[in-house]
């Protein structure tokens, strides 16, 4: 294996979260992009949970959280502050927006409840970023993937709401070139095609 390989889906905030960091560092990788309901066999041999991304590497070491694989790409070992946004991030805050936006797959569940118990960490989070000093470019990737999962599901409700340094900061992001580099568009990998290579210019 000449190169790491990464499975991927494309609109997964866990899998936006491993590629950005391979675009700003132009860490390569041979992008496999999945089918949730179509999963690769090979993916799922080498990890049999089932979610991406997952990252394989050349010495057969297989990486299964995107939070780790932002760490491998980066050598980045998270502080206190970061450990802590990051936590509330994937623990609270996507508890939440899970509920919110597929209520459905959920016994008992007020998805506009939900909403607002999401909207606590985005207040929070809005405060934060309004303090300074800024959070460093790493954690800006680990967490901004997951708002803009929240603010897509109902944009207009999310535009109005009053959290001025939230709004600033994702707009940021979205409109970057390295994350127009993250979403770039590519077909569902099957055995025996051409190798996609990540990042591409």
């Amino acid at each position: 294996m000449a190169q790491p390989i990464l499975y991927s889906f494309r609109r997964c905030p866990y899998a936006i979260r491993a590629r950005m960091p391979m675009v700003r560092t132009n860490f390569e990788v041979e992008l496999r992009e999945v089918v949730l309901r179509d999963r690769p066999e090979h993916m799922m041999e080498i990890s049999p949970k089932g979610t991406v991304p997952v990252l394989l590497l050349p010495d057969g070491t297989v990486i299964e959280e995107s939070l780790e694989i932002m760490q491998h790409v980066l050598e980045w070992e998270l502080s206190e502050e970061e450990a802590h946004w990051v936590e509330r991030n994937d623990e609270e805050f996507k508890f939440h927006l899970d509920r919110y936006k597929y209520p459905n797959r959920y016994d008992d569940v007020d998805e506009i409840e939900q909403r607002r118990l999401a909207s606590a960490y985005l207040s929070d989070l809005d405060v934060r970023l309004g303090e300074g000093p800024a959070f460093a470019t790493q954690l800006n990737d680990a967490l901004f993937p997951f708002v803009r999962q929240f603010a897509n599901h109902d944009r207009g409700w999310f535009d109005v709401q009053p959290w001025v340094n939230v709004h600033a900061w994702l707009t940021k992001h979205l409109e970057s070139e390295e994350f127009k580099r993250c979403m770039k568009k590519h077909k569902q990998w099957a055995s025996g095609d051409v190798v996609t290579v990540f990042p591409t210019p």
